[in-house]
């Protein structure tokens, strides 16, 4: 599986993003900067968590106009896989690749912790190695995870199937107390109606193996390995 980590200034989480490609593909991952306005052919783009451009405007904004995602936009629209991670799901949101918007957390405060997650669809090639109602533990960092949306956006999300990752308790209850960022519905991850493109704002990248104190999220990237290799 060939792999490409966009760079934005401000990016933090990269390298993290990189490390997981290339120990789990057994390929080092193509490092595109922001400013290129085209690179090689790849399976999967990855758009990395951190703070592109200071989140000046908005989380995500100025990211989103880079010369680097008019190609993105494109090879998404042709159904090369695509995911944004925290920032990146920002960036996806503000490109009008995924629907909605992320917003400023409800306690206004970064929040750095582990949460857990639901898995509400194990379809999908971001999560076929994971069962369906699986409760994982992954860690968030961010500012603006806040999924809005209006209503009938929310619904056509639930009804179609797109609601990949939510929010829970260790019990897999979607509680308010469970909700670290006041996103709408506990929704945690996204698909676009292709399913080709997925938006997540906790972190799998952090948590591939025993020795970073977990390995839930090394699932999702060996889901990607199935189904893009």
């Amino acid at each position: 599986m060939r792999s490409a980590v966009v760079v934005f200034p401000a990016s933090n989480c990269d390298r993290d993003m990189m490390v997981a490609l290339e120990k789990i593909t057994g390929r080092p991952p193509l490092k595109v900067w922001h400013g290129d306005a085209s690179f090689p052919e790849v399976d999967l783009i990855a758009l990395p968590g951190g703070f592109s451009f200071g989140d000046y405007l908005r989380a995500g904004a100025m990211a989103a106009r880079s010369p680097v995602m008019r190609e993105v936009i494109e090879r998404a629209k042709k159904g090369v896989a695509v995911m944004g991670i925290c920032n990146g799901f920002q960036v996806l949101t503000e490109a009008g690749l995924l629907p909605g918007a992320l917003m400023r957390n409800a306690a206004l405060k970064f929040v750095c912790r582990d949460v857990h997650l639901k898995v509400e669809g194990s379809q999908s090639a971001f999560t076929n190695r994971y069962a369906q109602g699986q409760v994982i533990r992954i860690p968030i960092a961010h500012h603006d995870g806040n999924y809005f949306a209006d209503a009938d956006t929310l619904d056509r999300l639930e009804n179609e199937g797109r609601v990949v990752f939510r929010y829970c308790d260790e019990a897999g209850n979607a509680t308010a107390e469970a909700n670290p960022n006041g996103s709408q519905r506990n929704i945690a991850g996204i698909l676009n109606e292709r399913g080709n493109v997925l938006g997540l704002m906790p972190h799998p990248e952090r948590l591939i193996e025993p020795t970073l104190g977990g390995a839930d999220g090394r699932m999702f990237f060996e889901s990607l390995m199935e189904a893009l290799h």
